[in-house]
C-alpha cells in the first residue's frame, strides 16, 4: 500500500497514464485531483472539464475515454469504483478494503515518516525565526516568528528536509552606544541578577531618554558605539557580558516554548563579511552609485522600479541590505542550503522581495546556484479594539508573562473539572495546555491575517482550540486503558470490514491526513494542518457518537479499535509537528 501513501499523487500520475492511453494531448492536460463530496466518492478527476473547453469538445466524452483507459489498470480499479458525475467529473470512490489494507499498512508514526521523507529528501533548510533584539525582552509579539517558524523546521524535517535553526538575532549597531553609557553609570547589579533581560532592557530605556535630554549624553554614547566598532577590548568585553546575558535570558522563554536553535548567527557575525558584497556586485555591474550610496535597481519590477535597494549608505556604513546578503551568501556557502526560509511579520515584504531580486541576479552573475527563498510573513496579534494588545500599563506584554498566565489560567479550569487529581498533575496538564493554548491559538489562523487574542476562545474545550485536541486525544487514550493485552494486540488479524457510514468517514479522513501535510508544507501555512487536526477529531467525535466501541463481537470490536488507534496516531503526529505535547489523560 505504500504507493497509495499519497492518495491524491497516485491518482494523479493514475490520470496522466489514463490521458496518454486516451490519446489526449498530454500537454494540455491537468488532472487536478482533490477531494470529492463524500455523496459521490472519495476522490476526484476533474481535468476532463478544462482539457475539453480549451478543445472545444464534450467534457463528458473526454472523461469516458479516460474511464475506459482507467478501467484497463487492475492497481486502481481492484480498490475503487469509478463514475462519472455532471459534465465530466470522474469520481473515485474506495471500497472498505482499501481502508483496512490502508490502516494496516501505517499503524505507526515510523510508517508516516518513512513515506513522508521522499517529499524533501535531500534538501538542506536554513530557517531563520525567533530574531529578537538583545538586550530586550521578548514581547507577545515576537511569539508568532517563533512559534510559526518551529512549526515549520518540523514539518520540514519530518519530510525529509535536513533543517538548521538559525536565530538571527540583533546584537549590534547604534542601540548598544546608550545601553553601555548607562550601563557604566545606573547599573543595578541586583536586578542584572535577578532578571538580567529586565534590567538591560531598563538601562538602554534609560540611555535613550538621557541622550535625548543633553547633548552632551549623546555625544559620550556616540563615543561608546566608536570604541565597540574599533573593538575596543573593553567595549568588546561588555558587548559579549550583555550577549551572554541576552541569550540565556532568550532560552529561558525558548524552554517553555520546547524550542532550540542550532546557532545564534546574529548581525555582528556578518559585520566583516560585508566588504564581498560590496565587491561583487559592484565588479558584477549590479550596483551603482547613487547620490553618493551604492545602490541595486530593479527596473523591470513595477514596484521598485525607482525604489533602489540600498546596500551602502551615503555614509559608507552598511545596513540590513548589506548584511542580510551576506547572510545569504553564508548560508549557500557554509550550510550549502538549497532553501532558505525567513520569518518575520508582514512588514518587511518589500525588503525580503528586494532582496531576494537582488540575490538571484547576483548569484546568476558570479555562477553560483541560488537556494529557493521563501519569506514567510505573518500578520499582527491585536486586541478586540484591533490594535496591537499591550499591558494595562500600555506597554507591550512581556512573552514569559503571557505564558504563565496561560499556564496560571489553564491550571483553574482543569482543577475545576477534575479537582481530584494530585497537584502534581495539575501542574503538567496545566503546563501542557496553557502553552499548547498559546502556540495553536497563534497557529490555527492563516499565518498572513490578523488575529483577535481572546483568553476565553484560546483555552475554550470547543471549536477549533489545542484543549478540543488535547482532550481528544486523552479521550481515545481512556478507551484503550479499559481494555486488557489481549484485546489491544493483533486487531488488523480480528478486524471485519468497515461498514457503517461513520466507520467509512473516520477512515477517509485519516487517510486525507497526508494530503493536509503535503499542503502544508508546499504553502508554509501551518493552518491547513490545523484545520486538518479540528476535521479529524469532529470525524471521530461523530464515529463514536453513533458506533459503540466495546462490543462483544470481535470483528466490529477490533476494526473500530483500530479506527481508534489510526486517529489518535494523526492527532499526536500532526499536533506534535505544530510543536504541541499531548496527554495521557485530562
Amino acid at each position: 500500500m505504500h504507493e497509495w501513501f499519497d492518495v491524491e499523487k497516485k491518482l494523479e500520475s493514475s490520470a496522466n497514464v489514463a490521458a496518454c492511453a486516451a490519446g489526449l494531448d498530454t500537454t494540455m492536460f491537468n488532472a487536478d485531483v482533490r477531494p470529492a463530496d463524500p455523496r459521490f466518492g472519495d476522490f476526484q478527476v476533474n481535468g476532463a472539464l478544462p482539457y475539453a473547453k480549451r478543445l472545444k469538445t464534450n467534457p463528458r466524452e473526454v472523461a469516458q475515454k479516460m474511464v475506459t483507459a482507467f478501467e484497463k489498470d487492475n492497481s486502481l480499479t481492484s480498490v475503487a469504483d469509478l463514475s462519472i458525475a455532471g459534465p465530466g467529473f470522474i469520481n473515485f470512490k474506495f471500497k472498505p478494503q482499501f481502508y483496512s489494507n490502508w490502516l494496516a499498512a501505517f499503524a505507526t508514526e515510523s510508517d508516516f515518516k518513512e513515506s513522508a521523507s521522499r517529499f524533501y529528501s535531500g534538501d538542506r533548510v536554513v530557517v531563520d525565526y525567533g530574531s529578537p533584539n538583545t538586550a530586550k525582552q521578548m514581547h507577545v509579539g515576537h511569539i508568532r516568528s517563533v512559534v510559526i517558524g518551529e512549526a515549520i523546521c518540523r514539518l520540514l524535517e519530518f519530510c525529509g528536509a535536513k533543517v538548521t535553526r538559525d536565530n538571527h538575532i540583533g546584537d549590534w549597531g547604534t542601540p548598544y552606544g546608550k545601553l553601555f553609557f548607562a550601563y557604566r553609570r545606573h547599573l543595578d547589579e541586583s536586578a542584572l541578577t535577578e532578571d538580567p533581560l529586565g534590567e538591560l532592557e531598563r538601562l538602554y530605556k534609560l540611555g535613550s531618554e538621557l541622550a535625548g535630554e543633553d547633548e552632551a549624553v549623546l555625544d559620550e554614547c556616540r563615543e561608546e558605539l566608536v570604541k565597540l566598532q574599533a573593538k575596543d577590548p573593553g567595549a568588546m568585553a561588555l558587548w559579549e557580558k550583555v550577549n551572554e546575558l541576552s541569550i540565556a535570558g532568550l532560552n529561558e522563554v525558548y524552554e517553555q516554548l520546547d524550542v532550540t536553535f542550532d546557532c545564534y548567527l546574529g548581525e555582528s557575525f556578518y559585520r566583516d563579511k560585508v566588504q564581498q558584497v560590496y565587491d561583487e556586485l559592484s565588479d558584477s555591474g549590479l550596483a551603482e552609485e547613487s547620490k553618493g550610496a551604492l545602490v541595486v535597481f530593479h527596473t523591470e519590477h513595477k514596484r521598485y522600479a525607482k525604489q533602489p535597494f540600498i546596500i551602502r549608505k551615503s555614509d559608507g556604513a552598511s545596513n540590513y541590505a548589506t548584511t542580510d546578503l551576506a547572510t545569504m551568501l553564508y548560508r549557500h556557502e557554509h550550510f550549502n542550503a538549497t532553501r532558505i526560509v525567513i520569518v518575520t511579520d508582514d512588514r518587511q515584504k518589500d525588503h525580503f522581495e528586494q532582496l531576494d531580486l537582488t540575490t538571484a541576479k547576483w548569484f546568476e552573475r558570479t555562477g553560483r546556484e541560488r537556494p529557493i527563498f521563501n519569506h514567510v510573513m505573518f500578520g499582527k496579534i491585536t486586541g478586540k479594539d484591533g490594535k496591537p494588545i499591550k499591558s494595562r500599563s500600555g506597554d507591550p506584554i512581556r512573552l514569559k508573562d503571557l505564558i504563565a498566565e496561560a499556564i496560571e489560567r489553564a491550571y483553574a479550569l482543569v482543577k475545576e473539572k477534575n479537582p481530584d487529581l494530585s497537584d502534581a498533575e495539575l501542574k503538567h496538564i496545566a503546563q501542557t495546555v496553557g502553552v499548547g493554548a498559546i502556540k495553536y491559538a497563534d497557529l490555527s489562523p492563516n499565518r498572513t491575517s490578523d488575529y483577535v487574542f481572546s483568553w476565553d476562545k484560546l483555552l475554550s474545550f470547543e471549536g477549533n482550540t489545542a484543549p478540543y485536541l488535547l482532550y481528544a486525544t486523552a479521550r481515545i487514550q481512556s478507551i484503550f486503558r479499559k481494555l486488557d493485552g489481549p484485546q489491544k494486540d493483533g486487531l488488523e488479524k480480528r478486524a471485519s470490514t468497515f461498514e457503517t457510514d461513520e466507520e467509512i468517514a473516520l477512515a477517509r479522513k485519516i487517510v486525507e491526513f497526508v494530503g493536509a501535510l503535503q499542503t502544508t508544507i508546499e504553502t508554509l501555512r501551518p493552518h491547513m494542518l490545523c484545520l486538518y487536526l479540528h476535521e479529524l477529531a469532529g470525524t471521530f467525535s461523530a464515529f463514536y457518537s453513533a458506533n459503540k466501541v466495546i462490543v462483544e463481537e470481535e470483528g466490529v470490536q477490533a476494526r473500530r479499535l483500530i479506527l481508534c488507534s489510526r486517529t489518535l496516531l494523526a492527532l499526536k503526529i500532526g499536533l506534535s509537528l505544530l510543536g504541541i505535547k499531548t496527554l495521557e489523560r485530562m
